[in-house]
């Protein structure tokens, strides 16, 4: 479970007074005890991935502000929180390996966008971002 290996990654953060990398394991394993808790049982693999595909997506954001502003201080603070979340996640695949499995699973030329990607995000959730999906998926149907 990817809430054990949070946890035990946390313990170590704290015995090595990792400040940084306690505050985002903090946060992801509150994150996901929380949907734990609003589901009343044990989260799936999938939806862990969901929850650390959710904090990547907000720390991405909040790099992109940072860059924004030009502020070289919260650019390196973000960029060492995306490495540490990434961790968590299965291998990203390239954007050749997307379009070999969405040609696989049917998605082709020519094919609405809204019924493209109901086949290529239950597919490919937690193997790629979904903005790179969405891209292939546009590049692949035009």
């Amino acid at each position: 479970m990817l809430k054990t290996e949070v946890f035990e990654q946390l313990k170590k953060a704290m015995k090595e007074k990792d400040v940084l990398a306690k505050g985002v394991l903090t946060l992801l394993k509150s994150a996901l005890d929380l949907a734990e808790k609003e589901k009343g049982e044990a989260l799936s693999t999938e939806e862990e991935i969901a929850i650390v595909n959710r904090e990547v997506k907000q720390t991405n954001q909040a790099l992109e502000g940072a860059q924004n502003a030009g502020r070289a201080d919260l650019i390196e603070k973000e960029e060492a929180k995306l490495v540490l979340l990434k961790s968590f996640l299965p291998k990203q695949l390239s954007e050749e390996e997307i379009v070999e499995k969405l040609v696989a699973a049917g998605v082709v030329k020519g094919m609405n966008m809204g019924e493209a990607m109901k086949i290529a995000k239950p597919l490919l959730t937690g193997q790629a971002e979904g903005a790179i999906i969405s891209k292939v998926v546009k590049n692949l149907i035009s």
